[in-house]
C-alpha cells in the first residue's frame, strides 16, 4: 500500500522506517518548504498547486502533524481516506475547541477562561488568580506563543508578546508530574493502549519521557485509558492519538492538550514495547490488527535537542538506541532521540543520566518516583 503523508519532518521519516517491512510505500506532502524527512518521496508544495498530484499514486493519507488547513485535509477526504478524519485536525489545532470537547465528554481540565484582549486578559488572571499561563488558541507548540502571568499587571505585556487575536488562560496545577496516555484505535473500532509515560519538559520542549512508571496505580491507568477511548470514539478516530495530562497529589488527573498523531513522548515504544507507536499507527489506518502495546522492559527517551551527542559514546551504552533525525544542528531544534532500556527502573536510571552527561545541554534528570 502507498501511503502520503501530510508533512515531512522526523515523524514521518520514523513512520516511514516503521512501513517498509510491511511493503507500505511512502509519498510525503510538504508545505513548509523545509522537509526533512530525508526518505520516500517527498513533494514540496507551499502554495498548495500540487495536491493533485501527491493524489494520484496514493492509497490512503495520514498526517504527521496537526498545523494543516482544515481546507486542504477536507477537500483531501473528498478524494482519498483520510485517517484521522479532518474533524481531529479541527478540534485539536485550536485549544478553544479542543477544552470545550474535553468539558462536553467530562474530562476535567485546569480552571480556564477564553479572552480577546490584553483587558479581558488581566480580569482573567485577577478571576483565576495568578499564576496563569496564557496561551495562543492556535498555531502553538513546544512552549511557543505563550506567557506566564505571576501578576495582572503583566497582561498588558504578554498580550503585546504573544500577539494573537484570542488566547485560553488557564490556571496553574499544582501537580505531581507531567503525563501522557498514547492510545491506538483500528478501522474496525478496536482500542489499544500503551503504558503512561511520565514527561520531563524544560522551557515547553520534552526531554525525557519515560515507561511504564514504577509507582503508577492501575486505576490512574484505567482512568487515563477511559478518557482517551471517550476521546476516540467521539471523533470516530483512527490512528494514533496522545492525550497529555497533569497527574495530582490524590492520583487525580487533568487534560492539558491532545496531539491527533505519533508523538514525543511515545518513541520509547520504538524500543520498549512489543509494537512501537508508529508501526500501530500504520496497522490502524490500513486495517490491519492491532499490535500488543506492553512494555518489554522499563525504557527512558532522552530527546536531543540543539547540538548533538558523539555517536560512537553512545553507542557503547548497554541497550542504548540512537536515533538521529539527519538535521543540522540549531538552537531549541529536535535533532534525534536516544531510547534506554534496563531490567529495573533503578538501573535505567544510572543509564540515564551516564546518557544525559554525553548530550550537549541535556538537563538534570529528575522523576516523580525518585526519594
Amino acid at each position: 500500500m502507498k501511503i502520503g503523508v501530510l508533512g515531512a519532518g522526523q515523524l514521518g521519516r520514523m513512520l516511514a522506517l516503521a512501513g517498509y517491512p510491511l511493503a507500505n510505500r511512502f509519498r510525503f506532502l510538504d508545505t513548509t518548504g523545509h522537509p526533512s524527512a530525508g526518505i520516500g518521496e517527498v513533494m514540496i508544495d507551499t502554495d498548495q498547486k500540487h495536491v493533485q498530484s501527491f493524489l494520484e499514486d496514493v492509497d490512503l493519507v495520514t498526517y504527521e502533524f496537526e498545523h494543516l488547513p482544515v481546507s486542504l485535509v477536507q477537500a483531501i477526504e473528498a478524494e482519498k481516506p483520510v485517517y484521522p478524519g479532518s474533524e481531529a485536525i479541527r478540534v485539536c489545532q485550536n485549544r478553544a475547541e479542543e477544552k470545550a470537547l474535553f468539558d462536553r465528554l467530562g474530562i476535567p481540565t485546569p480552571a480556564y477562561r477564553l479572552v480577546d484582549s490584553a483587558e479581558s486578559l488581566e480580569a482573567a488572571a485577577r478571576e483565576l488568580g495568578t499564576p496563569v499561563v496564557a496561551k495562543s488558541i492556535t498555531e502553538g507548540y513546544d512552549g511557543k506563543g505563550q506567557a506566564v502571568l505571576k501578576d495582572p499587571a503583566e497582561a498588558a505585556d504578554a498580550w503585546k508578546r504573544i500577539n494573537h487575536p484570542r488566547l485560553i488562560v488557564e490556571s496553574f496545577v499544582d501537580f505531581v508530574r507531567e503525563v501522557s496516555i498514547i492510545a491506538v484505535r483500528g478501522r474496525d473500532g478496536e482500542v489499544v493502549f500503551y503504558p503512561m509515560a511520565e514527561n520531563v519538559h524544560v522551557d515547553g520542549i520534552l526531554r525525557y519521557s519515560l515507561a511504564p512508571m514504577p509507582d503508577l496505580d492501575d486505576s490512574v491507568q484505567h482512568t487515563a485509558d477511559e478518557y482517551i477511548r471517550a476521546l476516540l470514539d467521539e471523533l470516530d478516530y483512527v490512528g494514533v492519538l496522545t492525550l497529555e495530562l497533569f497527574q495530582c497529589a490524590d492520583g487525580s488527573l487533568l487534560a492539558n492538550e491532545m496531539a491527533p498523531r505519533v508523538h514525543n513522548s511515545g518513541h520509547w515504544t520504538m524500543d520498549g514495547a512489543v509494537t512501537s507507536q508508529f508501526e500501530n499507527h500504520l496497522r490502524a489506518i490500513q486495517g490491519l490488527p492491532l499490535g500488543d502495546t506492553s512494555a518489554r522492559a522499563p525504557t527512558c527517551m532522552v530527546n536531543v535537542i540543539g547540538r548533538e551527542p558523539e555517536p560512537s559514546q553512545v553507542l557503547a551504552m548497554r541497550d542504548a538506541h540512537l536515533h538521529r533525525y539527519d538535521k543540522s544542528e540549531r538552537a531549541g531544534r529536535k535533532l534525534g532521540h536516544i531510547n534506554l532500556v534496563a531490567d529495573d527502573h533503578a538501573s535505567l536510571l544510572k543509564r540515564v543520566r551516564e546518557c544525559a552527561a554525553l548530550v550537549p545541554d541535556a538537563p538534570e534528570v529528575r522523576f516523580s518516583f525518585e526519594d
